[in-house]
């Protein structure tokens, strides 16, 4: 006589491991809807596509909420372990930013399916939300960072961007909805709030750059497996960009002259530098990743981190293209919409891939470090 072995359920096999950096998949397929709806008119992909990415991100968001709501209450243990990793606290950012990339393209790719209307009211809850969210991680994240995480100089890397970033998403994504208050008091005080919400995010930003830098700098490069997240840095410079663009294009008859017409020069003032620093570290980070890969590393959820951010350089560099009337924008902005619609499909092919085979969801590992150079010195003097 055979006894059954019970099978656990469901949720313990792929609920548990279920972490924050999941919303990164919804941030990088409502991108690729978003986004594409602020390339020039004659570049656009056909609006239908653009609706189905953007259906896509709804139907994804929904499920991860449903899937980390039964995570937070049948792995509740799990769940604080994750609030006191220092790896993967800073991905509740992911939620923010999630909610309103969703919210953002309701309004461009999601409209014609929903109607005027319905696409107001649902990026008016995403955003109320996610900013609410983007706010509350922006100081939580940090604090046990400070007070309960044990960091060493070398753990230090982009990912702490993230719960720093969301605010700037709230600050590029909000203006949107200006035109859509009453005119006066609320609509004046919605823009100068997401004005707020880029100093915010673009201070605090400054602050972390550095550490992440410095860390580089001395103690080498990232872990295979985290090579990718060095495109992390990428989003508060797209975003910020895109941000200053939004502000000035509602600035007129919301805020009095010559606060307008200033806002208009500080989104170029500002763009221009940032986006070419953008593209440095584009250029830096995506030598980083041909070495790693030359060095084995495989798939693995960091590279969602590919799609996001290079998002927002896209509409960066499309608010530059309005602002300034350069063509050389205009198709610097297709040309990174191209990159991001290829690295939305190389990281939904992984992760499909890899949840059919049923490696993901899993508990995380740590990512071996990459063994440094061993320097002797000789007889001579000489060092080797």
């Amino acid at each position: 006589m055979v006894t059954p072995v019970p099978c656990p359920p469901v949720r313990a096999v792929h609920v548990r491991h279920l972490g924050p950096n999941w919303y990164a998949a919804v941030m990088g397929t409502a991108a690729v809807a978003g986004t594409g709806t602020a390339l020039p008119v004659h570049a656009r992909p056909p609006h239908a596509l653009l609706a189905a990415f953007w259906v896509l991100s709804l139907l994804l968001l929904a499920a991860l909420l449903a899937a980390r709501a039964l995570h937070w209450t049948h792995h509740r243990d799990q769940a604080r372990a994750h609030l006191l990793d220092p790896a993967t606290a800073p991905f509740y950012g992911c939620l923010s930013m999630a909610l309103l990339a969703v919210g953002g393209a309701a309004l461009t790719a999601g409209r014609g399916l929903l109607g005027q209307g319905a696409a107001v009211a649902l990026d008016a809850v995403l955003f109320t939300a996610g900013t609410a969210v983007g706010l509350a991680a922006a100081v939580a994240v940090p604090y046990l960072m400070v007070v309960r995480h044990r960091i060493e100089p070398e753990q230090a890397t982009p990912v702490w961007l993230l719960p720093l970033v969301a605010p700037m998403v709230s600050a590029a994504l909000g203006p949107a909805l200006v035109p859509h208050l009453p005119p006066g008091q609320p609509r004046a005080t919605l823009l100068l709030g997401c004005f707020a919400l880029f100093g915010l995010s673009l201070l605090a930003t400054l602050l972390m750059l550095p550490l992440i830098l410095g860390r580089l700098l001395l103690a080498g490069p990232l872990p295979l497996a985290l090579t990718p997240v060095l495109f992390l840095v990428l989003g508060p410079l797209g975003q910020s960009t895109t941000a200053t663009g939004a502000v000035a294009d509602l600035a007129p008859g919301v805020v009095p002259e010559p606060y307008a017409h200033g806002l208009k020069v500080f989104a170029v003032l500002y763009g221009v530098p940032v986006m070419g620093f953008a593209l440095l570290w584009l250029a830096f980070a995506a030598a980083q990743v041909v070495r790693a890969r030359r060095r084995g590393m495989g798939f693995s959820l960091t590279w969602w981190a590919f799609t996001f951010p290079v998002g927002t350089c896209v509409t960066g560099a499309a608010s530059l293209a309005r602002h300034t009337g350069l063509t050389a924008y205009a198709v610097l902005a297709v040309a990174l919409y191209v990159l991001l619609v290829a690295a939305w499909v190389a990281a939904a092919s992984g992760t499909l891939r890899d949840l059919f085979s049923g490696r993901l969801p899993a508990a995380p590992r740590p990512a071996p470090a990459e063994p440094r150079p061993v320097r002797v010195r000789t007889r001579s003097g000489a060092v080797r």
